[in-house]
């Protein structure tokens, strides 16, 4: 859709065309299943996994033997908080997790409540940050796991990924990390930084949809998670299932091309939009001056919901927040946890670029906002008793 400027990227983003190119032969000349390693066309199919292995591995700084392919982040997730819970319930049924977590933390610990599980829900500030003080007094000897983003997908807020790894490990606890939106964006170095256990999927960083990566650190004593999916054995019968190989070697591909670098340009369009942006009167741009991903900007429009101004700007593709839920009529729950008001929080639009994105597109982008702002405000009563001074 060659009119439409795409700035929905923490939902999904485009296939880049040298990853497409790497993945087509393995659907058309050797379409052989990877784990039929007696013949020629399941060897090369396999060695392709392998090397898709090395180069996630590569990007996060571990052994390939600690990366495993999946479906994505939620099965991820479903996978470490479920069976994390199931191998450690005799040590303890404690988690800990952050009241701004993705839906699928949420809904899994949801889930694990009626089977006995603790959960306590991290609060955060008004940036969306949790107390270090907080998660240290909230850990217990009955404390199995800890899961706490790297990056929130709606706010873009980064978490202090140091501090919480060094609690976890002087608590020896495990540390689960959902790095979905930060992979690619930001530098995570787990040869630097202590976490157990992280989550990334491909199509957040310009590869394929459906394919995804759970990295289990090796350690002395091996972590313990039961298999979600049991089958042929495959990823050493952690994760049964044929491969799909296509997008595994598309996934490896996007992961080698797509580093935190590329992103300095896409940070100034970011800015370059907020700027613009900024001469809107009653709006919030949340996370504004915090770390945050170089790509996200979460934007409140006083007294307009946020479909309002999705629906008056067309050929603009946005989000009013999380993907899963965005059809949702609820506020974001980021935003409430944040103590952001019920009115600003059903009034953000998110804007997420990409590496792709233009800085054309980012002044047009802006411009078709401006417009549609103060066309509504200009027709809407409430805006009008609003600047009478009559409500607030």
């Amino acid at each position: 859709m060659k009119n439409i400027i795409y700035l929905d990227n923490n939902a999904t983003t485009q296939l880049l065309d040298e990853v497409w190119q790497d993945m087509i032969p393995y659907f058309i000349q050797n379409y052989a299943n990877a784990s039929s390693v007696y013949h020629q066309m399941g060897r090369e199919a396999n060695s392709a996994i392998q090397q898709a292995r090395n180069q996630v591995a590569a990007a996060l700084n571990c052994s390939p033997k600690e990366i495993l392919f999946n479906s994505g982040a939620t099965e991820s997730i479903n996978t470490v908080v479920k069976g994390i819970f199931d191998k450690y319930r005799a040590k303890g049924n404690h988690i800990i997790t952050a009241s701004t977590e993705h839906k699928a933390v949420l809904s899994c610990c949801d889930q694990l409540t009626k089977q006995g599980a603790k959960i306590t829900y991290l609060p955060v500030d008004k940036d969306g940050m949790i107390a270090i003080d907080d998660l240290k007094s909230a850990i217990t000897p009955q404390t199995i796991l800890v899961c706490l983003m790297a990056a929130n997908n709606e706010t873009g807020i980064l978490s202090s990924l140091i501090e919480i790894a060094n609690t976890c490990e002087e608590n020896d606890t495990l540390f689960f990390c959902d790095a979905t939106q930060a992979i690619g964006k930001i530098n995570i170095d787990l040869q630097k930084i202590g976490i157990d256990i992280l989550c990334l999927s491909a199509h957040k960083l310009h590869g394929p949809k459906g394919v995804g990566a759970l990295y289990i650190r090796r350690k002395s004593k091996p972590i313990q998670i039961t298999a979600l999916i049991s089958g042929g054995g495959q990823e050493n019968e952690f994760r049964g299932g044929t491969y799909n190989v296509p997008a595994i070697v598309g996934f490896g591909k996007a992961i080698s091309i797509v580093k935190p670098a590329s992103y300095k340009i896409v940070q100034q369009n970011r800015d370059l939009l907020e700027q613009v942006l900024a001469d809107i009167p009653e709006i919030i741009i949340h996370g504004q001056g915090l770390d945050r991903l170089p790509n996200t900007s979460y934007i409140s429009f006083k007294h307009i919901l946020a479909s309002e101004i999705m629906t008056a700007c067309p050929t603009l593709a946005l989000s009013s927040g999380s993907a899963c839920v965005t059809g949702s009529r609820e506020p974001s729950h980021v935003l409430m946890a944040m103590g952001v008001s019920k009115e600003y929080a059903l009034s953000a639009v998110r804007f997420s670029l990409s590496i792709l994105t233009s800085r054309d597109e980012i002044i047009h982008c802006a411009q078709l906002i401006k417009e549609a702002v103060q066309k509504i405000r200009d027709q809407s009563p409430v805006w009008q008793l609003f600047k009478a001074g009559l409500i607030d």
